[in-house]
């Protein structure tokens, strides 16, 4: 059976001591520990929220993002050997803001696939349409197409490694969720790519997150779709009262 999971994303938000307070609160209203708690933080929390929660059942820690080198002269970047030497699990890669934002493509998110796999991280990669892409009818395609480019140059071991994270990228930031309709229909045909790549077993196991303006308010509908196993969470995840509640919508 597949675990559940629901990550917030912080994304640029919260100081270091609001930060702090904000694991505080999450961990107080805590209660389901048989789901998986995933906090990503910026850079600048991951060493202080991974010594909060080390002994924290059902939580890990994921960074937001990672360079695809292991090192080097990359002022301001930070490297995947870094985020794992702080205590982090996970790295989020290709979210829709680092690719729209940062124009970060299929290829280059390949190699950050690859180097945090080096590096025992697990990524979490993140894929979805646009509402031109859904409107025009080339929405399957767009994320079949960051699917082979992204992630189908794994062998199957590495593969079976990585959490999927779909992103209605018209759903983000702007409170219009997917329908339970959409979000189960691209899941859904993920999971069919995944299995006509990497067969039956391994399409089974592979975890799904969906991320788009999940909250409070629908996640229990969203959580209730056959190949959804959860949530990439961002402004709600900022709440501890909210993200507490979205744990709490698995059945």
């Amino acid at each position: 059976m597949r675990k559940k999971i629901v990550a917030g994303n912080w994304k640029m938000n919260k100081s270091l001591a609001d930060g702090l307070l904000l694991v505080d609160e999450i961990i107080r209203g805590s209660h389901n520990n048989s789901v998986l708690k995933i906090i990503a933080p910026a850079f600048i929390h991951l060493a202080a929220v991974a010594e909060k929660l080390k002994k924290e059942e059902g939580f890990e820690i994921a960074a937001q993002n990672c360079h695809q080198s292991q090192n080097g002269a990359f002022t301001g970047e930070v490297s995947a050997e870094m985020i794992a030497s702080a205590g982090a699990q996970y790295v989020i890669i290709g979210h829709s803001e680092r690719r729209i934002y940062f124009g970060e493509n299929n290829g280059l998110l390949a190699q950050k696939v690859n180097i945090a796999l080096t590096n025992n991280l697990i990524p979490i990669f993140c894929l979805g349409e646009s509402r031109e892409d859904r409107n025009a009818n080339v929405h399957l395609e767009k994320v079949k197409q960051q699917l082979k480019e992204g992630l189908f140059n794994l062998s199957p071991s590495d593969f079976s490694k990585v959490i999927i994270a779909y992103e209605p990228v018209w759903a983000i930031g702007t409170g219009v969720t997917a329908t339970t309709h959409q979000a189960q229909g691209m899941h859904h045909f993920i999971r069919s790519e995944v299995n006509r790549k990497y067969g039956k077993d391994i399409s089974e196991e592979t975890l799904l997150l969906y991320g788009g303006s999940c909250n409070a308010d629908n996640a229990k509908e969203l959580f209730a779709c056959l190949d959804v196993d959860g949530g990439l969470i961002g402004g709600a995840s900022l709440k501890a009262a909210e993200f507490n509640s979205i744990v709490n919508s698995f059945g």
